[in-house]
């Protein structure tokens, strides 16, 4: 039978979030309920908050979760009952025509709960990323489950989901940084941040962090950025080329999704080098570059989606990394906080003073 149980709501565009029951139906065929543990305050859900994403309100907010599977619905046989798993929003369907082709990394047709959860009133809910997990429990695609080795924390783990996957897979995935090479991640968030630990989890020789905060250039030192540019005051395109022998980073990760910075990344990069957009653009935003320079700078203008990544082969990957003391996934959590205080994690944000924030259930 159905669950009442209590979650989080974003109810109308840039209105505070509020704690409200969340009705959770019993798993259907292929869904699957779970019982969440811990999820993390991602810049997205603000984006949903303030009606950046669609209109769809009332959101049922929280996407970066890991949990116990409770209960499967019929047909289901990846999960069962117990699994300790992370919530990925790239339930890969296995037959579009990048799953054909085999490249389920970019699955064009993936898979959501068919049923909705409700308020208690029956108003229906719009899960964010289809996951909705700033809640006690969630209804979810029994896709949308990675099993994961379950000694990790639930507050590390669930932070795979998207954040820390989205810039480790920039890196690793999307922008093939390899062995000796040079880096330059541009805006040194969360997602930023990961991308640095991912490029030194690849071999990278030098890392160049660029922010205008001195507080996030000294947290990316901490994640193994050998190098820093404090581009309030300093040129960061001339600033990498000097620190790369004049030519520029072979890898120059985008992390802030704005023209300037997708302008300064172009230009900060060696030639036939390669660029990745893995910051968030809004709708608005137009980009402007002489096609003669994209032309003859050569190499690669790449967007990464959720790092490129394959739940089901990254999310354990980095899971054991991380069990091994390989990859500190510990060192993003900032704070852990309560259900009510989700609305003050965003206010959080603002302030810049957080990498992540994290619902501990």
């Amino acid at each position: 039978m159905a669950q009442e149980v209590r979650g989080v709501i974003a109810p109308g565009k840039n209105e505070p979030v509020r704690v409200e029951t969340i009705v959770v139906p019993d798993p259907g065929p292929g869904e699957a309920v779970v019982k969440v543990q811990a999820c993390g305050v991602c810049h997205t859900d603000l984006h949903y908050k303030q009606g950046g994403i669609n209109d769809e309100f009332p959101f049922l907010l929280g996407h970066e979760a890991a949990g116990i599977v409770e209960a499967v619905g019929e047909g289901v046989s990846e999960v069962a009952p117990g699994d300790f798993v992370v919530l990925n929003w790239r339930a890969v369907c296995g037959q579009c025509r990048a799953c054909l082709r085999g490249r389920p990394q970019y699955c064009f047709n993936t898979d959501n709960a068919k049923q909705k959860m409700t308020l208690k009133d029956g108003t229906e809910l719009s899960p964010a990323l289809g996951i909705g997990a700033f809640a006690e429990k969630t209804l979810v695609a029994a896709g949308q489950c990675t099993k994961v080795d379950p000694a990790v924390s639930p507050a590390v783990a669930g932070l795979l989901g998207c954040g820390v996957m989205a810039g480790i897979g920039a890196a690793i995935n999307t922008g093939g940084v390899g062995r000796g090479d040079s880096v330059a991640v541009i805006g040194c968030g969360g997602v930023g941040d990961a991308a640095i630990a991912g490029s030194c989890l690849a071999g990278a020789a030098r890392i160049i962090a660029v922010d205008i905060d001195d507080r996030k250039l000294e947290t990316a030192r901490g994640m193994g950025a050998t190098h820093t540019v404090n581009s309030r005051n300093t040129d960061p395109v001339q600033a990498i080329r000097e620190l790369t022998g004049g030519f520029g980073a072979d890898v120059v990760i985008e992390a802030v999704g704005r023209p300037e910075t997708y302008e300064q990344a172009f230009y900060a990069r060696d030639l036939a080098g390669t660029v990745v957009l893995v910051g968030v653009p809004t709708p608005e935003m137009k980009l402007e570059l002489p096609l003669l320079d994209v032309f003859g700078r050569g190499g690669a203008l790449k967007s990464s989606w959720y790092g490129d990544c394959l739940p089901s082969r990254d999310f354990p990957m980095l899971v054991d990394l991380h069990l091994q003391g390989r990859l500190d996934l510990g060192a993003f959590v900032t704070e852990t906080i309560g259900l009510d205080d989700v609305e003050k994690a965003f206010e959080r944000m603002h302030e810049g003073d957080v990498l992540r924030s994290v619902v501990v259930f």
